[in-house]
Parts: C-alpha cells; sequence; structure tokens
C-alpha cells in the first residue's frame, strides 16, 4: 500500500499517475490561441458596428459593439490569467 503514494519533495510531480501519458501536452497553447483570435475579432468587430451606429445605425450596432468590448475584455482576461499561468 505504500508504494501507491506518491514520493516525498521535489520530484513528487514528475511520474504521472495512472494511464497518463508521458507525453501529455498543456492546452493552454491553445487556449491561448484561441483567445488572442478571440481578442482580435471582437476589436475589429466592435469597430465596425462602432463606425456603422455613428454613421447613424441606431441602436442595434451600439448594443453590437458593447457585446463585441465584453467579448473582448473577457478574451483579454483569459490572456492574463494563460501568461500567469505559463509563467508559474
Amino acid at each position: 500500500m505504500d508504494d501507491m503514494r506518491p514520493p516525498a519533495g521535489p520530484d513528487r510531480h514528475r511520474q504521472p499517475p495512472g494511464t497518463e501519458p508521458l507525453t501529455a501536452r498543456s492546452p493552454l497553447r491553445l487556449r491561448a490561441i484561441l483567445s488572442a483570435v478571440a481578442l482580435v475579432a471582437a476589436v475589429a468587430a466592435g469597430i465596425a458596428f462602432a463606425v456603422a451606429a455613428a454613421r447613424g445605425g441606431g441602436a442595434g450596432p451600439w448594443a453590437a459593439a458593447a457585446v463585441c468590448a465584453l467579448v473582448a475584455v473577457i478574451a483579454a482576461a483569459d490572456l492574463a490569467v494563460i501568461a500567469r499561468r505559463h509563467r508559474a
């Protein structure tokens, strides 16, 4: 029963438990790419909707620009979290 415990000390996380492959990769890179794409797309769409609203498009484009701004803020926050986790 004692051989089932992970080793103590700094090397205790080196051996993956169970059937996890030794070449397992973190999904942070894919998550960062998706967040970056979402950030760029949301900023571009937000600018386009804001320009359309400024030309007299009514309340609809302003609401769409606000939603795009919210998506951009969430994507930027996600990129900040990813950067912090990557450094750790």
